[in-house]
């Protein structure tokens, strides 16, 4: 199975992407080309957990009943001869690092037990029970630098299994940040922000290979009950409606400090980044007496708004997570980070998934990050990404960044 997004330009052209909030699919006629179609299904609170252990697609029969009529509604018919499609999958069920190695084989049968090995130590599940891969990302005298990508076999076989009884082959798999990812077309550095109300990662870019991808958890409830917050909360600008987040790899400093010590500064710059900074995520997860069912009334959007921006809710006796304060700290990480490795400090940031790119921008603004860097905040999907008969006001652009990205290879 392809967990990379490799730009091959023979994956399946319509492609579907399973997250916590619903199920979105898109179909585009070849590589690089505007999506020609788009469409969602909002999912019921629970019936996707992601995370490293099995019992991630909780309702399945629901879950499948969403991933085909999603992909119907894109003329993707089930059970048809040419039914593969790529498949998004949450971050959190897969975790991302990036690893360096004197050398390796070229032969990938050679090398892929070398990484496996290297990933025995800094997994949480057991590496040899899991799905791996890799992909050289760049190569000097001294350094191979690995994107590895590892996702436990039940974990991936329950999504496999609900597209498989939706009707569908999922020939390629890709986690939904690299997928995003591969819809950078510009070479230059851009640095990418995912969040949601689990986790917060960064991911930096330039001409295609990955140089940083990070996560910390801000996680607000008991694992096995991540926060859902209903989809039309999800879809606006800050000031109308709450910031939304995606499903993101959610990965605790203290339990993987060999995973961030394989993502200091390239050798030429040589200052690590996070050497100050660490210290401020040992208190990364969040924890509120809000239960989410006293949240779906009037003052739900404010309440909302109010935990990004680390605020006053305006109902009473109630407590939401500084969100906001998380995200743009993570921001801040990513920028000395960014700084320290290319020698520049970045001019824009790009918004992927549902949050949307005014939501992360005030978040940054409240924060002083956004004036303090000269920071500009721009979506990840531009409307030229899509056919003009292809947009609806049900999908919005922030909720295609996984979907396109997957059908750019």
């Amino acid at each position: 199975m392809n967990l990379l997004p490799k730009a091959s330009g023979t994956r399946p052209r319509v492609a579907c992407d399973i997250s916590t909030q619903g199920v979105v699919a898109a179909r585009s006629d070849a590589a690089g080309s505007p999506l020609a179609a788009v469409a969602r299904v909002e999912l019921a609170e629970g019936a996707v957990v992601p995370g490293l252990k099995p019992g991630n697609v909780a309702d399945r029969v629901a879950v499948a009943a969403a991933v085909r009529k999603t992909l119907e509604s894109v003329g993707m018919k089930a059970h048809s001869r040419d039914a593969d499609i790529t498949l998004v999958i949450p971050d959190a069920a897969v975790r991302v690092l990036l690893l360096d190695f004197d050398s390796l084989p070229t032969r990938l049968t050679e090398a892929l037990p070398i990484v496996r090995f290297r990933l025995k130590k800094m997994l949480p599940f057991e590496a040899d029970d899991a799905m791996v891969t890799f992909q050289v990302m760049s190569t000097s005298k001294s350094i191979v630098r690995v994107l590895a990508v590892a996702i436990p076999r039940d974990v991936l076989s329950e999504y496999e299994t609900a597209a498989r009884e939706a009707g569908y082959e999922p020939g390629s798999v890709i986690p939904s940040t690299l997928a995003a990812l591969a819809a950078v077309e510009d070479d230059s550095p851009a640095l990418l922000i995912n969040a949601n109300v689990l986790g917060v990662t960064a991911a930096i870019v330039r001409g295609g290979i990955l140089m940083l991808h990070r996560s910390v958890d801000l996680q607000v409830q008991p694992v096995g009950t991540p926060a859902n917050l209903p989809p039309a909360l999800f879809e606006a600008s800050i000031v109308a409606l709450p910031a939304g987040f995606e499903a993101l790899p959610l990965v605790s400093v203290d339990d993987t400090i060999g995973e961030w010590a394989a993502q200091e500064a390239l050798p030429e710059h040589g200052r690590n980044p996070y050497a100050d900074r660490e210290a401020e995520h040992d208190n990364a997860i969040l924890v509120t007496e809000t239960p989410l069912s006293a949240l779906i009334d009037d003052n739900y959007a404010s309440a909302v708004v109010a935990a990004a921006l680390h605020e006053e809710p305006s109902f009473a006796n109630q407590q939401p997570p500084a969100l906001g304060e998380e995200i743009a700290q993570a921001v801040s990480v990513a920028v000395a980070y960014f700084e320290d490795t290319l020698a520049v400090a970045p001019e824009r940031i790009l918004s992927a998934g549902p949050l949307g790119a005014a939501a992360l921008e005030q978040i940054l603004n409240e924060h002083g990050l956004a004036q303090a860097n000269g920071l500009r905040v721009r979506e990840m999907v531009e409307p030229a990404a899509l056919m003009s008969d292809a947009v609806t006001a049900s999908v919005p652009r922030g909720w295609l960044s996984g979907v396109m990205g997957a059908l750019r290879g």
